[in-house]
């Protein structure tokens, strides 16, 4: 199979994963994530402790992204959903634990994106696509539940959920980020507007318009080599935040010592925004056709790491969780961003029934 040969739904609902099922579907084609309750409007969120939403939002210049076919970013959120239709219920034996016996989860759909915003990125749709997803998340949030954003690019699927988080918090927001890049600049490349909080911009305009937010409570896990810019990156350690490289990662600290280091981001805050951008998973290139395009680099953070912060940040208790750069194409990927959730939701079920951190 070549890097993008995604194998569609037709072909998915003849495997073994499917005979005899039935899936609730949020669109065609499109299952519910883990097969659970689809919730059409604000009311049926009601009880719920986990909300899924998808963000397909691409921040597309030519009809690509770090050199990919916008075709194939924009699939992720529908295409986790279908990856997750493989599991037919919420045990998880690694814990004994069955996540729905604890935790309710409900597949609110996609955002409602301009779809016009793909061709034209003109800051004023692309505000109306961050504001779609800062609403379904306000719901989640008021309802009681973590909102869980599958998303390809910020505004869309980053800043929208820190602005989400912070506007529905009284007191300090703390920030779990991990990605291969710090997302720091002071302007959106794209669109050149100041207002736009975009793929290379976001964080610096997450604490720049978030008053509640501040890099003291940052842990930024998995950035890596000689991509970013030496001032951006001092001024965030001199601000107080804690930064995990994968070297430092690799190389000492280990994965129970990063762990550790997750409190940083709950000490003196009343909320936590959880920011996975899955290039931190990207180090198998460069190399033709590679899935991730311009965005590899070596050194990478592997699957069990990942999904090991995501349950342990669960563990903790959060307020929102969202994914960015998904790469595109791979089923076995998908799998792996339908583990983080998983194994997340894992994490708050446990610390409900009194075995979450501390």
């Amino acid at each position: 199979m070549g890097a993008f040969d995604y194998p569609d739904w037709e072909t998915f609902m003849k495997t073994s994963f499917a005979a005899g099922r039935e899936f609730p579907l949020v669109a065609p084609e499109t299952p519910s994530f883990m097969s659970q309750p689809v919730a059409k409007t604000a009311a049926d969120l009601e009880g719920a402790d986990v909300v899924v939403i998808g963000a397909p939002y691409v921040a597309a210049s030519d009809g690509k992204y770090a050199g990919v076919p916008l075709e194939e970013w924009i699939e992720a959120p529908k295409r986790v959903r279908q990856q997750s239709a493989r599991y037919p219920s919420g045990y998880i034996q690694d814990f004994d634990l069955d996540l729905f016996e604890h935790i309710k989860m409900v597949d609110y759909g996609d955002a409602d994106i301009p779809p016009e915003v793909m061709s034209n990125q003109d800051p004023e749709l692309i505000l109306q696509a961050q504001a779609a997803v800062e609403a379904k998340c306000n719901d989640a949030i008021k309802a009681g539940a973590v909102p869980v954003v599958i998303g390809q690019n910020s505004p869309c699927g980053s800043f929208a959920i820190a602005k989400a988080c912070s506007e529905n918090v009284d007191g300090m927001v703390g920030c779990v980020s991990l990605d291969t890049h710090w997302d720091a600049r002071p302007l959106d490349e794209l669109t050149g507007d100041p207002r736009i909080a975009g793929a290379s911009s976001w964080k610096h305009k997450m604490y720049e318009f978030l008053d509640n937010m501040h890099p003291r409570h940052l842990v930024e896990i998995g950035e890596r080599g000689m991509l970013e810019d030496k001032d951006i990156i001092r001024r965030y350690l001199n601000d107080g935040a804690r930064f995990i490289s994968s070297w430092e990662l690799r190389s000492g600290l280990g994965i129970e010592g990063c762990v550790g280091e997750l409190d940083r981001a709950w000490n003196d805050t009343e909320g936590v925004y959880a920011h996975f951008d899955m290039d931190v998973i990207g180090g198998a290139g460069p190399a033709p056709g590679d899935i991730l395009g311009e965005l590899v680099e070596p050194i990478a953070m592997t699957d069990y790491e990942v999904i090991r912060i995501a349950h342990e940040v669960g563990r903790r208790g959060l307020t929102g969780f969202s994914f960015i750069c998904i790469p595109p194409g791979s089923a076995a990927v998908y799998r792996v961003i339908v583990s983080i959730i998983v194994y997340m939701a894992a994490g708050l079920a446990l610390r409900k029934i009194g075995k979450g951190h501390g």
